[in-house]
């Protein structure tokens, strides 16, 4: 295959694992890359090496995030809503937007999620312990994040699935099994629906939320109306939500495709949280986010337009060989693994993180604790997406293990 014929737009590239021989190759030929779009799209440059996916997205004055979404550009009206969302903004808007948001993800108030998640894991390792069998997506790997982000967000437990739901079917644009015969704007009036039934409800009873701090706080000067809270609430449901349900199920399919690292992540604990940066960087949860050239500029002696899109490739600059000696070995006792960019970088840096980092490693403790002999049952299936790196039902099997009810009996 020439240079010629990559084409990362292709999704079958996607379906069975993501595109690293593609990825490395461009890396050592061709960092910066042009590729064409089919239908008509106006092409975009592929960015590959470690060092330029850091650089553009630390220069929003060179390559901005709000002059274009995604690689598809949407029509004039489902462009607007997107630039909306907060991930797709510059600063001072941007700015503006995270700080309203900023306090409810100190550590001090993380901190105090701790015990929530544990209970919710250990509930969920409970319920599948004894069956020794389940879908490790739906029955594990889903359950924490949502459950967590709602009760950080303030969601009713009555509408958690709902928001689940809506959350799958927005990332799912390119998965006509997930979607079905829905359209993605559709789905988008969906959720814009749904957040304001939830800021009125929070309006005439406020409470300790993320919710309540957005409906009693302003942007852009005036105070936050429902459309501006629906793109809140997109952006936690679907970063909040799918991006760690992805990592939990990409990091459990290492452990068991490689049993030494995951031995030793259950001998010895500690290696856990470092374990955890290194399923961020070997299978980051987004696979791109895009910028576009606000003026003209270069990188690495390529001359990039004004106007011209640029796909930032995450998991291609996890494994850059610049950065991470034999980047493609999962390694839990890799010293930089902390170096990923799983979390972007920048003024974009997820604010989330510290909240994902405590989910992976109280999901990881009590699964490892519990039922660590996990074994794959089928290949998973993956989602056919160019945007987000998941999956979509990982069967595993286990010894039976009692539910900690039982065994307190």
């Amino acid at each position: 295959m020439s240079l010629a014929e990559i084409d990362l737009l292709d999704l079958g590239h996607y379906a069975l694992a993501p595109p690293h021989a593609l990825w490395k190759r461009l890396r050592a030929e061709a960092p910066v890359h042009w590729q064409p779009e089919r239908d008509g799209g106006a092409g975009f440059w592929s960015i590959t090496r470690h060092a330029d996916v850091k650089h553009v997205s630390r220069s929003p004055q060179l390559f901005s995030s709000t002059r274009g979404t995604n690689l598809f550009d949407p029509d004039p009206e489902t462009l607007a809503i997107l630039q909306g969302i907060m991930i797709n903004m510059d600063p001072p808007r941007h700015t503006e937007y995270r700080t309203l948001l900023k306090g409810g993800f100190s550590p001090r108030r993380v901190a105090r999620f701790e015990g929530f998640a544990r209970r919710t894991a250990r509930e969920i390792v409970d319920a599948v312990a004894p069956r020794g069998e389940c879908d490790f997506v739906e029955e594990v790997a889903a359950l924490l994040p949502m459950a967590t982000i709602c009760e950080a967000f303030g969601i009713p437990e009555s509408d958690r699935r709902h928001c689940y739901d809506l959350a799958n079917r927005l990332i799912a644009a390119d998965d006509p099994e997930v979607l079905g015969e829905e359209s993605s704007e559709g789905v988008l009036a969906e959720t814009f629906a749904y957040a304001t039934r939830l800021a009125a409800h929070k309006r005439a009873h406020p409470g300790d939320d993320l919710a309540t701090r957005l409906v009693q706080g302003s942007v852009d000067g005036k105070p936050v109306d429902d459309m501006v809270f629906g793109t809140y609430v997109i952006m936690m449901i679907v970063a909040g939500n799918e991006t760690t349900r992805t990592v939990t199920t990409n990091g459990m399919l290492r452990l068991i495709e490689h049993p030494d690292q995951r031995r030793a992540v259950v001998e010895d604990r500690s290696l856990l949280p470092n374990a955890i940066e290194e399923m961020l960087r070997f299978d980051p949860a987004v696979h791109h986010f895009r910028r576009t050239a606000t003026r003209d500029t270069e990188i690495r002696g390529t001359t990039i337009r004004a106007g011209q899109k640029l796909a930032l490739w995450y998991g291609s600059a996890n494994r850059d060989e610049e950065v991470f000696p034999d980047p493609d070995r999962f390694d839990v006792r890799r010293a930089n693994a902390r170096d990923h960019l799983a979390f972007g970088v920048g003024q974009h840096f997820c604010l989330g993180a510290n909240l994902a980092r405590l989910q992976l490693r109280v999901i990881f403790e009590e699964v490892l604790e519990r039922i660590p002999e996990m074994e794959l049952r089928a290949a998973p299936r993956r989602l056919r997406s160019n945007f987000i790196n998941g999956v979509k039902e990982m069967r595993v099997s286990f010894p039976p293990a009692p539910a900690l009810g039982e065994r307190a009996a």
